[in-house]
């Protein structure tokens, strides 16, 4: 069905199965107090080869201890790691797949407090502390600390490494004009911006021999001020050929940047596609493409098309391991999908916090995870349809329960679904849909537009009963509010088309729900203003979710406001407090309600008349983001 994405590739010396690569990804789990692997990130790497990938690399292989990127990533310098890691190779090559590891230094952009980098340019975003330009001395040591650190890969079985010159690390700050101002041999012209990489090249082949493949991560647009251009990339490409690099992988971004390294649902499928297309023209050698290749079928077009030679999967792969066994057989539905929050990945790892994945709790547990069966099989009511309902149903019957759902809407989906609808969020749809297959093919029997009562409860006899029936906004108490001529409203109705809204409208809720909903009446080209009360927008968002988020509502007719106390509603308006100005803002014809919500519990009354032991999840447990409502499902049924 896919005869290009799952044809063999050689890449230098090696022979790959398929086009599928599983990109180095900074997991920050799954090593020891000396940074060598445990068990944890063995196992991570084991149910990704079983998957069906053709070739993964370990990500955030620092070179020095001076550029560790993140505090729990493997260390690749000193030769005590090479033992744990003999020992993961050992084990993930047992399933057929090219192992690597991707050897970085993060210069500017590691955790520490005191960094280094070509200049003392501090880095645009993200990252703080002092940062100390290197010296030339300095330079040949980390040259050599590159070769030192390809060594021990080689010694420790791997069949390829990979040099990260992209991203804002420490190599692509070299090559960048905004990030190196040095008069030396490393600074000003091409020519010596690019000399760190080309010196790290040729110490490696010195110290691992010509044969060992080497690939390079390199930008094809840093996507800021003064930085790395795909003009420079090109230039460059027929150079690292020249050197012996056994392909190159084109991404973009740094940290600051306009365009995300890890971009969100807001962007578009294959978004860096276009820089790896014009790279292919200068080279002979395979060229992997990155950024949000999803769909088997899009890669399958991407290389149809020519435009890359190989598809690389991070997050695709966090969420669904066995994403290309499944798009080798068709089953495309099957495959749980990347749904581009950035919240457990992303933005867990740059809180210093282990790696997860929204969608995918098991991400990081899978050492833990091998029973499939529950030795005791029972029945399971569960009532409410949205995500954590549905996640609920569909891994009761993976355990072998007898499951039943009941949900009093007519569909599936509940408050996730109506988010879905928002301009830039409807792959939250695609998980919805995941979980719809799923219970589907595992026979759950589904009954809409049933509510929970202790008649239905002794009809169907269950022996536990699931609440999943989620939460819905809570009205303030505002002096005026319930007396003004202003359409009153929830952003669950909005969003639901029960209401219909004026052209000026006031949005109560600084959160991730008041500016979904802003957004939305925003492209209706209504002029929306949203009221905050707290001092930052969106918290429960990850930053590069929010990041688009914001940068669309900017160029809508969105208007947001902090720190804010509400005074009074008035027939036609408002008042509030900004600091210590008060401010009465009139001619809206709307207020929309988003900002605490409150959990749908009343079912709850049951369990005392029906005997049946009732378990809270999800919203209806206490209101929060989608992680905690798939994860508390599975984890309940785990239990």
């Amino acid at each position: 069905m896919l005869p290009h994405l799952f044809s063999p590739i050689q890449i230098g010396n090696m022979s790959v199965k398929n086009r599928l690569m599983m990109s180095a990804m900074s997991i920050n789990f799954g090593v020891d107090g000396q940074c060598h692997v445990t068990d944890q990130l063995v196992e991570y790497f084991v149910e990704r080869a079983r998957g069906g990938v053709g070739m993964m690399l370990v990500g955030g292989g620092s070179v020095h201890p001076g550029g560790q990127e993140l505090p729990d990533l493997p260390q690749m310098y000193d030769d005590s790691c090479i033992p744990s890691l003999t020992d993961m190779v050992r084990r993930v090559k047992a399933y057929d797949v090219k192992f690597g590891v991707q050897l970085m230094h993060g210069g500017r952009q590691s955790y520490l407090p005191s960094k280094v980098a070509p200049s003392a340019i501090p880095a645009p975003a993200v990252v703080k502390g002092e940062v100390r330009a290197l010296g030339i001395d300095e330079i040949g040591e980390l040259v050599g600390c590159f070769g030192d650190a390809a060594r021990r890969c080689q010694a420790a079985g791997f069949d390829f490494i990979e040099i990260h010159a992209a991203h804002g690390y420490l190599i692509n700050q070299f090559l960048s004009p905004n990030s190196n101002i040095r008069e030396d041999d490393y600074g000003g012209s091409f020519e010596n911006r690019t000399r760190f990489l080309v010196d790290i090249i040729n110490d490696i082949q010195d110290k691992v021999g010509p044969h060992f493949p080497v690939g390079i991560r390199i930008n094809g647009n840093d996507y800021i001020e003064n930085g790395w251009r795909i003009e420079d990339t090109a230039r460059l490409a027929p150079i690292l050929e020249q050197l012996g690099a056994a392909y190159l992988h084109v991404s973009g971004g740094v940290y600051g940047s306009t365009e995300l390294t890890i971009p969100s649902m807001y962007t578009p499928h294959g978004c860096f596609v276009h820089l790896a297309e014009e790279v292919k023209k200068h080279v002979g050698i395979p060229v992997v493409t990155v950024g949000r290749i999803k769909d088997p079928l899009h890669a399958e077009e991407i290389l149809k098309a020519g435009q890359a030679d190989m598809i690389a999967l991070g997050r695709s792969l966090l969420a669904d391991p066995f994403y290309p066994q499944k798009a080798r057989e068709a089953e495309y539905d099957s495959i749980r999908p990347c749904v581009g929050c950035c919240l457990g990945c992303i933005h867990a790892v740059l809180d210093k916090e282990p790696g997860s994945c929204v969608v995918n709790p098991e991400v990081g547990r899978e050492y833990k995870m091998r029973s499939l069966e529950a030795p005791e099989k029972k029945k399971v009511l569960i009532a409410g349809a949205g995500p954590a309902g549905l996640a609920a149903a569909r891994a009761f019957a993976v355990k072998g329960h007898d499951t039943v759902l009941c949900e009093k809407s007519p569909g599936p989906g509940g408050v996730l679904a109506l988010a879905s609808k928002a301009p830039g969020r409807g792959e939250l749809e695609d998980i919805l849909s995941f979980f719809n297959h799923e219970i589907q093919r595992l026979g759950v029997r589904v009954h809409y537009n049933t509510e929970l009562t202790a008649g239905f409860i002794d009809q169907v006899r269950p022996e536990k009963v699931i609440l999943a029936t989620g939460a819905m906004p809570d009205m303030p108490v505002v002096k005026g509010l319930f007396q003004t001529r202003m359409v009153l409203t929830t952003s669950v109705d909005v969003m639901a088309g029960t209401v219909e809204t004026g052209g000026r409208v006031i949005v109560l809720g600084g959160g991730m729900s008041g500016l979904i909903v802003a957004d939305y009446l925003a492209s209706q080209g209504k002029d929306v203003l949203v009221l905050n009360r707290k001092s930052s927008f969106a918290t429960e968002m990850s930053s590069n979710d929010r990041y688009y988020l914001r940068e669309r509502l900017k160029k809508n007719r969105v208007t947001l406001q902090k720190n804010v106390t509400i005074r009074s509603v008035s027939n036609d308006g408002i008042t509030i407090k900004v600091n210590s100005e008060v401010q009465t803002l009139n001619g809206f014809d709307t207020i929309v309600i988003s900002e605490k919500y409150v959990s749908i519990t009343e079912a709850r009354e049951i369990e005392k008349e029906t005997g049946v032991p009732f378990v809270l999840i999800g919203d209806a447990k206490s209101p929060r983001h989608l992680m905690y409502c798939i994860s508390e499902a599975e984890e309940l049924a785990n239990e």
